[in-house]
């Protein structure tokens, strides 16, 4: 019978490896995948090489250079806001986990990707209470099929002021070069500084100046309206700016703040480029575990918010918990839901970090539970993208042998302007290429598309936008996840491989 037991081991732990995600390739490509929404001037360095230069002009009919950035999705607007969100995660991503990037080789290109979007973001804030949160328009930009190279729509730039304030997009910028400050820090020390300044900058503007930007920039409101308001991008870019500065002003906005603006009220079952309350409640966690910050009882307040969520994502509250499909993953909403998986495994993974190393646990209304359980579910959930799932579909393009062909995505789906020049109008790329029945003929490597359906069900269909369609912000905390699960992988092996044996097993 030892034997029996013996060989069934052997069977179970082969078949553990053979299932196992590959995760080094998978956090290449979540990376690469920026590579292809460049906007701007392209380097020689390009990866991505099916794109080129385009939106070469962008802001010179208003006086304003805003070449560069990056497309949010599968159009080509440079929306400001999930822009800026994706900068704020994609910073995140690297503090938590740069070293296990610098392991896998993958460091100067995440940091690359950064830059690109600060770039842009020190080009759009010329002023201190002028900044640009918008360049085209997508009303006449989804009127036409046309590669960024080819683009004819309107290139009209929306910019938010004194007069016309946007607190949630100021706020926003804000957090997102406060947290890349603290990533260029050390390799580049003046950049670093001048990002802060802008940071600083862009927080007293939408703290003096408050409103929504959706209701100044009215262009973006069927788009990326701020439902969430204001409130939270304040409470997000000054814990930002005291993890940057450690300026005590920050923290103490932070804390004297908290019931009025939500931070401490609000209990959330979503993180998103609109939504912050759930990100900003953990990183005051963080700063509570860590010892820091100038009051401790409403840090405390803030972290209950934060394990209403973490319970919510595992299922472990009494009443509001986040629902999942038959087949585990997270599910919000039909269109784009992928986001809200990728950013809940993010603050899963980094909260179950944070309880580790403080040596505490999470207290749920059903129990209490260990970090643990918690990095379980985000891997979970990285898997499901990654292909263990009911349809064994990779959600990630150029990952796995069974991705999407056919995502929502005008540079993808059309030839590439490297190897056809020739110019495709308007209406002709929707006649010629949006209705192809083929596979893209450019492999958007990286790309995360909406996902499956409630059922798990997914149409591999250019058209059906809310379930092929990627976006940058379902990239950006995906990147921090594949990277921890990478490193945990790695660590496993080399403690527990044998001389002609590799082996990666669960997390548990």
């Amino acid at each position: 019978m030892e034997v029996v037991y013996f060989f069934l081991f052997l069977v179970v732990s082969t078949m553990s490896v053979s299932a196992s995600p590959d995760y080094l390739t998978a956090l290449r490509s979540s990376i690469l995948f920026f590579e292809g929404q460049r906007s701007g001037f392209l380097p020689v360095n390009q990866r991505a090489a099916w794109r080129s230069h385009s939106g070469l002009k962008d802001g010179f009919d208003q006086g304003v250079n805003l070449v560069g950035g990056y497309y949010d999705a599968g159009d080509n607007v440079k929306f400001g806001l999930p822009m800026a969100f994706t900068i704020t995660m994609l910073s995140w991503s690297v503090l938590e986990y740069g070293h296990y990037m610098r392991m896998a080789g993958e460091y100067g290109h995440a940091l690359q990707a950064i830059k690109w979007g600060t770039d842009y973001f020190i080009k759009a804030h010329p002023q201190p209470n002028i900044l640009w949160g918008e360049v085209g328009d997508g009303g006449s930009d989804h009127y036409c099929w046309q590669r960024p190279e080819d683009m004819t729509t309107s290139r009209r730039a929306y910019h938010i002021s004194e007069s016309n304030p946007g607190s949630d997009l100021a706020g926003e910028t804000a957090a997102a070069m406060a947290a890349a400050s603290i990533v260029f820090r050390h390799s580049r020390p003046s950049y670093s500084k001048l990002l802060v300044a802008h940071a600083e900058q862009l927080f007293q503007f939408a703290d003096t100046h408050r409103g929504r930007y959706d209701s100044s920039m009215k262009v973006a409101r069927m788009y990326y309206a701020s439902e969430s308001g204001y409130n939270d991008e304040l409470l997000w870019a000054a814990f930002w700016l005291y993890e940057a500065t450690a300026d005590e002003r920050y923290i103490n906005y932070a804390v004297d703040n908290a019931q009025n603006l939500g931070g401490t009220g609000w209990a959330m079952t979503e993180f998103s480029w609109d939504v912050k309350y759930a990100g900003l409640q953990v990183l005051a966690t963080k700063i509570l575990l860590q010892g820091r910050g100038s009051n401790a009882e409403v840090l405390k307040q803030y972290q209950s918010k934060a394990e209403f969520f973490m319970c919510a994502c595992l299922q472990k509250n009494q009443d509001k918990n986040i629902g999942r499909t038959s087949g585990g993953l997270i599910y919000k909403r039909a269109w784009n839901n992928m986001q809200y998986v990728t950013s809940a495994s993010f603050l899963m993974t980094v909260y179950s970090d944070y309880l580790s190393k403080s040596h505490q646990h999470l207290q749920c209304p059903t129990g209490q539970v260990g970090g643990n359980e918690l990095l379980n579910m985000a891997k979970s959930q990285v898997d499901y993208i990654l292909g263990n799932n009911p349809r064994g579909t990779s959600y990630m393009v150029g990952v796995g042998s069974n991705y999407p062909q056919k995502i929502h995505h005008r540079g993808a789906s059309i030839v590439s302007y490297k190897v056809d020049s020739s110019f495709i109008a308007c209406r002709m790329g929707y006649e010629t290429w949006f209705s192809y029945g083929s596979a893209d003929p450019n492999i958007h490597v990286g790309a995360v598309v909406g996902g499956p359906d409630e059922n798990d069900n997914y149409a591999d269909d250019r058209a059906d936008f809310e379930q092929s369609e990627p976006a940058t912000y379902n990239n950006a905390p995906l990147v921090g996840v594949l990277a921890r699960m990478y490193g945990l992988s790695t660590t496993y092996r080399s403690q527990h491989s044998t001389p002609g044996r590799d082996l990666i097993f669960s997390f548990i």
